[in-house]
């Protein structure tokens, strides 16, 4: 297997840094980020979200898709090197589509079923009372002396 140089995104982060001069805390403040945030990316500890990458785009004029694809690229680089993965992958089978003979018999099958249900005679149709209200009993301390029963309808 062949290896490729795959750029990390916060190298990237921390060579445009040193480019324009601009420290992690300068930055950090200038895009509305925590400070460890920032170094967390130039680290290589943290990923390089949406939200992050629409605002490093904005402050390098360079666009959201440069750091998506950047962050993107990197993570299915590592994804290469996970073995038990791999492993699974290997086991999965392909999907098949179905051939059209057999999507033309499964429509004939469900039309058949449809219009069945359709004509059968109904036998009797159970109408359902309405509900009476519910009750509940509800404690009101100026009818307690009264001699009210306390019950109201909802």
């Amino acid at each position: 297997m062949k290896k490729s140089a795959v750029l990390l995104p916060g190298d990237v982060l921390r060579d445009l840094l040193e480019e324009y001069q601009v420290n992690p805390t300068q930055l950090a403040e200038d895009i509305q980020m925590s400070v460890s945030a920032i170094r967390q990316i130039v680290s290589n500890k943290a990923k390089i979200s949406l939200h992050i990458a629409k605002r490093l785009a904005k402050y390098f004029n360079t666009t959201v898709q440069y750091w998506v694809e950047l962050q993107t690229t990197f993570d299915l680089a590592e994804l290469d090197k996970d073995t038990e993965l791999a492993d699974v992958i290997k086991q999965i089978p392909k999907a098949k589509k179905p051939t059209a003979k057999a999507v033309a018999a499964s429509k004939t099958t469900t039309t058949v079923k449809r219009s069945v249900a359709k004509t059968a005679p109904v036998e009797k149709i159970i109408e359902k009372k309405p509900r009476k209200p519910r009750t509940k009993k509800v404690k009101d301390q100026e009818s307690e002396g009264s001699g009210e029963s306390g019950w109201e309808a909802l």
